[in-house]
């Protein structure tokens, strides 16, 4: 009788595939954040300075929510219990599929507070929100960025198939 489990050996080819695509979707997702801050420190002489306290907490809040937002998704979508499911349900290959999309999530999260960020710089003149959410930004994609002898691990540990050495 066969399973949906598959052998760990034979996710290797997609587990190199999915990983190489997450972490460049990563990298370039960090270096956005990092040029966006870039882009408001140049344009900061030409913003002409407005003060608009609504939007000031407006901006703080929702940077603080998707922070932590993005570390309960991720905490949550990695949760060991979860992961085990996920492995004894879909095999290697959708638990590579559930560590590839959370992490994209997670990723997205982070551009977005990088782009609320600089959409508030550029509304009010202040670069701070810029550099704020930019370092926001660069703390969660650094969080969420996929190391592969991780994904590695878990898929030996949560999606263990029968051995054929």
């Amino acid at each position: 009788m066969e399973t949906s489990t598959e052998q760990p050996k034979s996710a290797l080819p997609e587990l190199q595939r999915r990983h190489k695509a997450t972490v460049t979707t990563v990298r370039v997702l960090l270096i956005l954040s990092v040029l966006l801050s870039a882009i408001a420190f140049f344009i900061n002489v030409s913003l002409p300075p407005r003060n608009n306290p609504s939007l000031d907490i407006a901006v703080r809040i929702i940077i603080l929510i998707f922070g932590l937002g993005a570390i309960t998704i991720r905490r949550t979508k990695f949760a060991t219990m979860r992961l085990q499911d996920i492995g004894a349900l879909k095999g290697a290959s959708g638990l590579l599929i559930t560590l590839q999309r959370t992490t994209l999530q997670v990723a997205l999260l982070g551009a977005i507070i990088a782009l609320v960020g600089f959409v508030a710089t550029l509304l009010t003149g202040n670069p701070f929100y810029s550099y704020g959410a930019g370092l926001v930004a660069v703390a969660v994609l650094l969080y969420c960025y996929p190391i592969r002898s991780s994904w590695e691990k878990a898929i030996k540990r949560f999606a263990p198939g029968p051995q054929s050495n």
